[in-house]
């Protein structure tokens, strides 16, 4: 069985309830060409909380899912140094083939179940060769055992990324950065640079600070610019404000006139005020547009469920700061009205904007009162400055490790079970 197929299948209980879904597979590398033996399996729970899963409490491996004895420990995988991630260490290791020398890119490994019940070891290994001779193409890929090759034990420098995104590509960035969060400083960086701007982006957004700060701090200046840019102005800013005085200045400077200014608005505001918590970036429509107009702006596909909640209707500029704030327009009202009438004639004007300094307590007992998901922020002049949305006031409510906190998790029903980890000492 190939471990990337695994990735993301789902790990059942014998009753059928699912306990989560397998994000990688954890070995212990031997001597010689005594081939790794897999010790279990990194399972993410419903909470995000990753656990290990003794390949000994595995009963099946078929039909795309993973049967379970039914008794797992929830306690948070913390890996050894003697273990080995599949997916996040091996995939993209530049070996050689035993027999030549020739350096070759691991693919994906196979495991294989041995006649010992319920043991699984490492048997082959996918790989694709660079330049060969002249019979070789150039890219050819092979199966090979395990013992064909050598340099896995060996720390490699500038490790590739591209199987391993291959492995993740269709995983949410939510869910991406939880990967992330969970590999290796150095694969961390690997991964980052590996991936695009606008997904790298949408990945920071969803990252703990330090995490945030690490990767961009590895990423070339005019990259990390880039990077800021294509994050939403509120996460760019956040991001910043963790940032020495200097470094933050000079990103600044490299990024576009545009893309910088509404972060340097965002800046002067308190982190937890309705001025801090804003995106600069909601829809703004003039009063002569359209609900057609307005429909078209809420399709985009960029936009997150709670900025295309409603759109704000104002005068020219109707770029923030805009020019008199009027109302906003919610959705619902939107599908109720003919294509053609004017945003401007069924605005709701009785909801009341906030000042940029509300507070962070004022801001949320606002969205809870009004049964909103998103609320505008306006100034001293009616001037629309940006609009704050529910999931960024829960980043604020939140604990700081609430990613990682063992306090929000949900169980899944099962028993933990202390000292299963333990159980599997011998393994090592």
């Amino acid at each position: 069985m190939f471990i990337s197929h695994l990735s993301g299948v789902a790990v059942f209980d014998p009753n059928g309830d699912e306990v989560g879904r397998v994000r990688d597979v954890v070995v212990i590398l031997r001597v010689g060409k005594l081939p790794p033996r897999v010790l279990g399996l990194v399972v993410e729970v419903v909470s995000r909380r990753r656990i290990f899963l003794p390949m000994t409490r595995v009963t099946s491996l078929e039909s795309g899912q993973v049967i379970t004895t039914g008794v797992v420990n929830l306690r948070r995988f913390e890996q050894r140094a003697a273990e080995t991630l599949v997916l996040g260490e091996l995939l993209d290791r530049r070996v050689r083939l035993v027999d030549g020398g020739e350096e070759v890119t691991v693919l994906d490994v196979a495991m294989v179940q041995l006649p010992a019940r319920r043991e699984w070891e490492i048997d082959k290994v996918f790989v694709r060769r660079g330049k060969g001779g002249p019979l070789r193409r150039r890219g050819e890929a092979l199966t090979v055992e395990w013992s064909a090759v050598t340099g896995f034990s060996a720390e490699e420098q500038g490790q590739g990324a591209a199987t391993l995104l291959a492995t993740f590509e269709q995983l949410r960035p939510a869910d991406l950065a939880n990967v992330l969060h969970h590999l290796s400083a150095k694969r961390r960086a690997e991964v980052a640079a590996a991936l695009d701007d606008d997904r790298l982006a949408d990945v920071l957004e969803e990252l703990p600070e330090d995490d945030q700060v690490e990767i961009l701090g590895k990423l070339a200046e005019e990259r990390a610019a880039d990077v800021l840019e294509a994050m939403d102005p509120d996460d760019a800013a956040d991001l910043l404000s963790e940032l020495p005085e200097e470094d933050k200045e000079r990103l600044l400077e490299l990024m576009r006139p545009q893309d910088a200014a509404p972060l340097r608005r965002l800046l002067t505001y308190e982190e937890r005020t309705a001025g801090g918590l804003m995106t600069t970036e909601p829809i703004v429509l003039r009063p002569d547009a359209t609900v057609a107009d307005a429909l078209a702006r809420v399709r985009n596909k960029d936009l997150s469920p709670a900025l295309a909640a409603q759109v704000y209707v104002c005068r020219p500029p109707d770029e923030t700061p805009t020019g008199k704030y009027l109302g906003v327009v919610h959705f619902q009202r939107l599908l109720r009205d003919p294509p053609f009438t004017l945003v401007g004639s069924i605005v709701d004007t009785d909801l009341r904007p906030l000042p940029p300094d509300t507070s962070l307590p004022a801001v949320t007992s606002y969205l809870a009162t009004y049964n909103m998901v998103a609320a505008p922020v306006v100034d001293e002049s009616g001037s629309l400055l940006g609009a704050v949305t529910v999931d960024d006031v829960l980043d604020h409510l939140l604990p700081e490790d609430w990613r990682d906190s063992a306090a929000h998790d949900t169980t899944t029903g099962l028993t933990p079970v202390p000292g299963l980890r333990e159980a599997t000492d011998e393994q090592h």
